[in-house]
């Protein structure tokens, strides 16, 4: 597989502006305003949010990049969970801004807001963290309910680090070896989304479920992995709740330099824990004997 760098240190690989090198210059990450989290093993920061295959679109690999516009997918979250605009807290002070305003909100436990919250593992060993939990408080800092976000993009294989060197130097943009590891959908993805869900269905108060927030690439691997969509039947918010929210680039609205591409809610699905569960174990076969046409052919046709 091949690829090339399609967005650097959030701007778009082929912006020159003084904004991008700016960026660039000072591994600046614009979507969270912090020095940018993504680097090579020898600790070098690369700046790559997304990375374009050489037969199709650009593709989010950094989670990060799903936090622009000030945390919008949390906002977004919170309006299909709660059917209501409300104020995202940072969990440990949300009890306090509750009673102070005499208003709702929601308490945020993630990373830079509150700390990430464990699920246990069976048998009390380790545990998995829940990317994001957003807590529905009311008016006086009483908990109402809760739901949880999972935020996943795309690992890459090969490099693309001649992809950065150039970049840094000129601000040109070449051929890697980058690709993308869908094989994670099935052996990572999947597995993680059903045993949380499976967990949070059993919480009293986690009404609507488990929010799964991702490029819509990946929703679309997902999709062919357990079948197509028409497997996944679409159903209400409910505590067995997974519910798919794609996000692609929206790149109609990037004509400027110097200006960040926005992203755009493209897909939204609620289905259930156990029909994921059913799909992703609903494996299609191949022909039968299909090993032993493998040895005959590496046999040599005299074995027929």
């Amino acid at each position: 597989m091949a690829g090339t760098i399609w967005e650097f240190f959030g701007y778009l690989a082929s912006d020159n502006s003084g904004s991008a090198r700016a960026a660039m210059t000072a591994n600046f990450c614009p979507f969270i305003e912090e020095r940018c989290e993504k680097t090579f093993n020898d600790g070098v920061v690369s700046g790559v949010c997304s990375i374009k295959p050489m037969k199709s679109g650009p593709v989010i690999c950094c989670p990060i990049r799903l936090y622009a516009d000030g945390y919008r997918i949390l906002q977004d979250v919170v309006r299909l969970a709660f059917d209501s605009e409300l104020e995202l807290v940072p969990g440990k002070a949300a009890v306090a801004h509750a009673t102070q305003t005499g208003k709702p909100c929601v308490a945020v436990f993630g990373q830079r807001w509150g700390g990430e919250l464990r699920l246990p593992q069976k048998q009390g060993k380790g545990g998995y963290f829940v990317d994001w939990v957003l807590a529905k408080l009311d008016a006086q800092g009483e908990l109402v309910e809760f739901v949880a976000v999972e935020v996943q993009t795309i690992d890459t294989t090969g490099t693309y680090r001649n992809g950065y060197e150039a970049l840094v130097r000129d601000r040109s943009i070449v051929k890697t070896t980058a690709g993308l590891n869908w094989e994670n959908v099935s052996k990572r993805i999947l597995p993680q989304l059903i045993y949380k869900g499976q967990v949070l269905q059993r919480e009293s108060l986690c009404k609507k479920g488990l929010f799964f927030v991702c490029p819509q690439p990946v929703v679309d691997r997902v999709m062919d992995r357990l079948g197509g969509q028409a497997g996944l039947v679409k159903y209400a918010l409910q505590p067995a709740s997974i519910t798919f929210l794609a996000y692609s680039h929206d790149e109609t609205r990037n004509a400027a330099s110097g200006v960040l591409t926005p992203l755009r809610q493209s897909e939204a699905h609620s289905t259930t824990v156990y029909k994921l569960q059913e799909a992703f174990n609903n494996v299609t076969l191949p022909d039968d004997d299909v090993y032993k046409e493998a040895i005959l052919k590496a046999l040599g046709d005299h074995q027929r």
